[in-house]
């Protein structure tokens, strides 16, 4: 008589079927990891971020008075310490329930980065704000999400169904855009973070000019990251508008492709609204916050568009082929997203 146990386990390790209840977790932990960096950016838009001066315990306490600087600086690491909790589940579940190495792999660097990232938060606290350590606090954080959305990707049991697309129409690769509007926007974040931790914010105090003049005389560091910052969104703009007119325009009829390109326009367009806001509002605290958040939500989305078109489109330009031939894309099953 088989073991129903037995059998529970074995539809969980068929690579055709996945662990739905796994990939529901991971996605439950890239959304903690974003609640997070919403939270981050409370610390540092409300000035809190040595509002507790000692690390690991605030004050001496597990759990300090909450009033002031206090509930911002201390809530980010009770926050943190339950999305380490929430890291660590999904590495050993994946250890125990995922067959693919190179995604346990993946989940095991996922528990590492987030404890680099907790120990950064600490020297943050007690060397009194260094900008090296600070800002590599920041980019660890934005890495360290772009891993927990790649495993919730890779997770869908959908994932590994998923073939090149065919079709009798040449469609060119979209992976190398999309990979390079990627690695654009995480620099661009990691320069806003520059700019965040030197206090730069307002160093250029008008918007959509910088001085009333479109290429300003720059005399200071602050000033310079300050317009760097709005250089590189120029450059992230040149880069997802061809991204996604090439998505458009040879994929449009591909949901896996088209859906992440386009929240990838809507919410760059949002970003720089949040941006030029937080410049009209001196720095206002939700606006500050909503636009260091966002920042994460356009990376996210663009290494969604990233991933599938490698899976999907591959790196080389292909010529055209029988629809017929090969597998095409599979749609995601209800109650599960690729």
């Amino acid at each position: 008589m088989n073991d129903p146990g037995k059998a529970a386990d074995r539809r969980d390790l068929d690579p055709g079927r996945g662990n739905v209840a796994l990939h529901r977790f991971a996605i439950l932990t890239a959304g903690a990891t974003f609640c997070l960096i919403f939270v981050g950016g409370l610390v540092t838009s409300t000035g809190s971020a040595l509002a507790v001066p000692d690390w690991p315990l605030s004050f001496g306490k597990f759990f300090p008075k909450l009033e002031g600087g206090v509930l911002y600086e201390h809530g980010h690491r009770l926050f943190a310490g339950a999305v380490t909790i929430l890291t660590l589940a999904l590495m050993v579940w994946m250890l125990g329930r995922e067959r693919r190495s190179w995604v346990r792999n993946l989940a095991v660097a996922a528990f590492g980065l987030i404890l680099v990232q907790a120990l950064l938060g600490g020297l943050t606290v007690l060397l009194r704000l260094p900008l090296p350590i600070a800002v590599a606090h920041a980019a660890t954080a934005q890495a360290f999400f772009c891993i927990t959305v790649a495993l919730a990707l890779f997770s869908n049991p959908t994932w590994d169904g998923l073939a090149r697309i065919k079709g009798p129409q040449l469609r060119p690769s979209i992976a190398p855009l999309a990979c390079a509007t990627t690695a654009a926007i995480y620099v661009q974040i990691v320069i806003g973070a520059v700019m965040r931790h030197m206090g730069a914010g307002l160093a250029i105090p008008d918007f959509p000019l910088a001085f009333g003049q479109l290429i300003p005389r720059l005399e200071y560091a602050p000033q310079i990251v300050n317009f760097a910052h709005r250089v590189g969104a120029l450059v992230v703009f040149a880069l997802i508008a061809p991204t996604v007119t090439r998505v458009v325009r040879f994929y449009g009829d591909q949901p896996l492709l088209r859906r992440p390109a386009l929240a990838l326009v809507f919410l760059f367009a949002a970003q720089i609204c949040l941006g030029a806001l937080t410049i009209l509002s001196a720095r206002a605290v939700l606006p500050t916050t909503a636009h260091v958040a966002l920042g994460a939500a356009v990376l996210a989305s663009s290494l969604v568009l990233a991933l599938r078109s490698i899976k999907l489109t591959g790196f080389a330009h292909r010529a055209a082929e029988p629809a017929s031939v090969g597998r095409v894309a599979v749609a995601p099953r209800e109650g599960a997203r690729a």
